[in-house]
């Protein structure tokens, strides 16, 4: 399937403009895909995601959390900027809820059927969504920052789908953190699956991981790429049927 419309799609939360990247295959009553960017924003690599996404038939909204489809590149800035938002989940939440009305919106798109699917931050936001929010049919994570998603997991009486894709060796997402998250989720009633990938680091999904130059922390790794997206594209036709 071919995506017919790939183009940058503004909206806004508060006094917030928000500038994502929209790719959207042929058809109608499209399930969507809400795709939560990396600590680095709207990259190349994030639209490139949400391009292949669509040719597997989904609509796909990359979400801009950090504002004006800023794109970071220095921890100087990311570290920061990921701090200000675990410090403010109310705008977190806001932005993410805003984003999923946008792409609600969009002719074609069936608002009823949204997946979020976040990668590193991106993995954190669909979580803590998930969590607190709750109005999508599942949450992935792909290699999330755990650390930053809250123990406090209340039941709900709507049914909640999450998918985790991690690395065995990845330090944001140590095995007390995934243990503690696995047994609150579990608690609270959630659907949940983890695949943790042997000799896996965190970015293992990012062919460029090397660039910050961290091979204990950060590393791509192709098999357990292939083996997240394969996992990945099973959970989606799972959690959007109709």
């Amino acid at each position: 399937m071919k995506s017919t419309v790939n183009k940058p799609l503004e909206y806004v939360h508060d006094d917030a403009r928000l500038l994502g990247y929209f790719s959207q295959p042929e058809g109608d009553k499209l399930p969507g895909i809400l795709l939560v960017h990396d600590a680095f924003g709207v990259s190349d690599f994030i639209k490139g995601i949400a391009e292949k996404l669509a040719g597997e038939g989904y609509a796909t909204l990359a979400a801009d959390i950090w504002g004006d489809g800023k794109v970071l590149s220095s921890e100087s800035e990311i570290g920061p900027m990921i701090g200000r938002f675990a410090a403010d989940r109310k705008t977190w939440m806001g932005r993410l809820q805003a984003a999923r009305e946008a792409l609600a919106a969009q002719p074609g798109v069936d608002g009823e059927r949204i997946v979020m699917l976040g990668y590193c931050f991106g993995g954190a936001s669909a979580l803590e969504y998930l969590r607190t929010v709750g109005d999508v049919r599942g949450a992935v994570s792909i290699h999330g920052g755990l650390d930053l998603v809250s123990e406090e997991w209340a039941h709900s009486p709507s049914p909640r789908k999450a998918l985790l894709l991690t690395g065995y060796e990845d330090p944001m997402a140590a095995l007390p953190k995934l243990a503690a998250l696995q047994h609150n989720m579990n608690g609270a009633g959630v659907d949940w699956e983890v695949n943790l990938y042997g000799h896996t680091r965190h970015g293992f999904t990012r062919p460029d991981s090397d660039r910050a130059n961290k091979p204990h922390v950060i590393a791509y790794h192709a098999q357990s790429d292939k083996r997240a997206w394969a996992a990945l594209k099973r959970f989606l036709e799972e959690s959007l049927a109709s």
